[in-house]
């Protein structure tokens, strides 16, 4: 990266790793840890390299007494660590037919909102009614 200029720097589904090398409750502080590190070091090369960083994370289904409660019973795995090393996170999920809805779900500087989008076979579109 030092020889020539990027301006983006995406990690697909980051916690995927952590959910396979580590398992069970009992190796929950080394994943914390190392996931902690892994978000400081993409950190420091968006800080050093003056890229964005995009990081894609997994969901899991939320089984406790209160999911009945929510609409939407899906939550972003990587708990704490995850949240507080995002400056944004989005919330991507599927619509109707080709239709994907991203809403802001946490943002320093930007309203809780939603967009609506497509994805087409020439690449990503304005939405159809």
């Amino acid at each position: 990266m030092s020889e020539s200029r990027y301006a983006i720097v995406i990690v697909d589904s980051a916690t995927a790793c952590y959910r396979t090398d580590y398992s069970g409750r009992g190796e929950l502080s080394a994943r914390q840890m190392h996931l902690a590190q892994f978000m400081r070091q993409l950190l420091k090369i968006s800080d050093e390299f003056g890229v964005a960083v995009v990081v894609t994370n997994q969901v899991v289904a939320q089984v406790d007494g209160a999911a009945m409660f929510n609409a939407d019973p899906k939550k972003p795995i990587g708990g704490n660590i995850m949240a507080h090393a995002s400056t944004t996170r989005l919330y991507l999920r599927k619509g109707r037919g080709e239709t994907r809805i991203c809403k802001i779900y946490a943002s320093p500087c930007l309203p809780e909102g939603e967009a609506t989008f497509a994805i087409n076979a020439d690449g990503i579109g304005d939405a159809k009614d």
